[in-house]
């Protein structure tokens, strides 16, 4: 542990960095060990007929909660079940079309380990979350997952504390990959949170969401180019729009389009916004559904999109943070393939 001091604050201060240490060293630990057992198991899971059943008791029973929590949330079906209630009767909600997923960070839970042949004489595989590939549950499990921290946060190194955040890490690095697999996007999440904070955006019109007015940077295409990347510093959207004299959309300038123009060298000085521009850019009605306007910025790897009227006129812009909130949402990666540079996306 962290030497201590003789200021009180200071002591809990490092006692808290030196957690977080622990924990974030036994998540750091697992990466070596993600090898085809993992890719196995995304396979075998990402085929299920039935529903990833997922069983734990304890610490592992209530991260087994949260994984299930995740998994169903991202497009994977799946139910937690108490290995104790399991053998009392609730082992009714399994099928043989389901798979279980066994959590124990010894590998030596008695009610767990109990439960498992019961599952298997249905036909279901066995898949195993487990800090000792040797245990009792490893060899009862068809896939191994090794989730084993070197030391706990605890001490006392009882209390489970790293072992159960890397139990929970995996899960969700499991939850993700299948996601990615089934080709999960917003519509999808939009489909399955529709109360949350996140639906309700994703259910509203980009009229109810978008900048207007004055929050609008927009620049003629006549104007020089030093005006436009004063606009676009000073609304701090990453763009700037350019119209005609109507103020019909022509075009727009990204944080990009100035970047590249740099690295080739060219001289910006007499340079107009119609000369950097790039042309048509993609755009929106205002009451296009928000879920829409994501799902067009997902494919194109673009954050922004110009509002416009029925002759392209421009209402407003809308920015991804304003659809999802800063820092609550990243593109889903496995939605796109490699492809050619959008001048559009910045």
């Amino acid at each position: 542990m962290t030497a201590l001091t003789t200021d009180p604050s200071q002591n809990v201060l490092a006692q808290a960095v030196e957690v977080l240490k622990i924990e974030a060293q036994g998540i750091l630990g697992l990466i070596d060990r993600i090898d085809s057992r993992f890719a196995e198991m995304v396979s075998l899971v990402g085929k299920v007929r039935g529903r990833l059943i997922v069983s734990g008791i304890g610490k592992s029973g209530i991260v087994g909660r949260k994984i299930v929590a995740t998994l169903n949330s991202t497009g994977t079906r799946a139910l937690f079940l108490h290995p104790v209630e399991a053998m009392h009767g609730d082992l009714g909600l399994v099928s043989r079309d389901d798979i279980l997923l066994a959590l124990s960070n010894s590998g030596e839970t008695e009610e767990l380990n109990r439960l498992i042949p019961s599952i298997r004489a249905m036909g279901c595989p066995i898949i195993a979350f487990t800090g000792d590939t040797d245990s009792t549950l490893a060899r009862l499990s068809d896939i191994v997952i090794d989730v084993r921290v070197e030391k706990e946060a605890c001490p006392m190194g009882l209390a489970p504390t790293a072992s159960t955040t890397a139990l929970l890490a995996v899960g969700d690095a499991l939850a993700v990959v299948l996601s990615n697999k089934h080709h999960f996007n917003s519509r999808d999440f939009k489909r399955f949170h529709p109360g949350g904070n996140l639906g309700q955006r994703l259910s509203s019109r980009v009229a109810d969401l978008m900048l207007t007015a004055g929050a609008v940077p927009v620049v003629q295409e006549t104007a020089p180019l030093h005006q436009a990347i004063g606009i676009m510093d000073r609304r701090n959207l990453g763009v700037t729009l350019v119209a005609d004299a109507q103020r019909h959309l022509t075009g727009i300038i990204t944080d990009g389009d100035l970047r590249r123009l740099l690295v080739r060298g060219k001289a910006v000085e007499d340079l107009l916004a119609a000369d950097v521009m790039t042309s048509a850019p993609r755009r929106v009605g205002p009451q296009t559904f928000t879920y829409d306007a994501l799902n067009l910025m997902e494919t194109f790897q673009i954050t922004v999109l110009p509002v416009v009227d029925a002759n392209g006129g421009i209402l407003g812009i809308l920015h991804l943070h304003d659809i999802l909130g800063k820092g609550e949402f990243k593109f889903n990666g496995s939605l796109h393939k490699e492809k050619p540079h959008d001048p559009t996306c910045g």
